[in-house]
């Protein structure tokens, strides 16, 4: 009986410190402290890999505005910013399981203290 509520508090105490890191870490990355796990991440295309470009003269009027219009978007949104918004999704998903997880693991813990 008394090795089921050690058990019943160690486990407790497991349960809390997950969803307390989880929190913690949280914290610091949308605060700025840390920055998030790098699962995603954007390759630069390397500048001898693009093909090399028409001059404008022999561009089609359809061709120019295309090319200016992908120059719009590249100078509107960053290319990491993808990458970063990604990782920070991952995140705190993975936060959101880490939290549950404890949360359950921390009721096994009152179930064996009660018993």
């Amino acid at each position: 009986m008394k090795a089921l509520k050690i058990a019943g508090w160690t486990v407790l105490v497991i349960g809390l410190a997950a969803i307390l890191y989880g929190l913690y870490a949280s914290f610091n990355i949308f605060t700025g402290k840390s920055s998030a796990p790098v699962i995603f991440e954007v390759q630069p295309k390397h500048p001898l890999a693009t093909e090399e470009k028409m001059p404008e003269t022999s561009l089609s009027p359809s061709q120019l505005v295309e090319d200016k219009l992908q120059e719009a978007i590249r100078a509107m949104i960053p290319l990491d910013f993808i990458s970063k918004a990604l990782n920070l999704i991952s995140w705190s998903v993975f936060a959101l399981i880490l939290i549950f997880g404890g949360a359950q693991v921390s009721n096994l813990g009152i179930k064996m203290i009660r018993s």
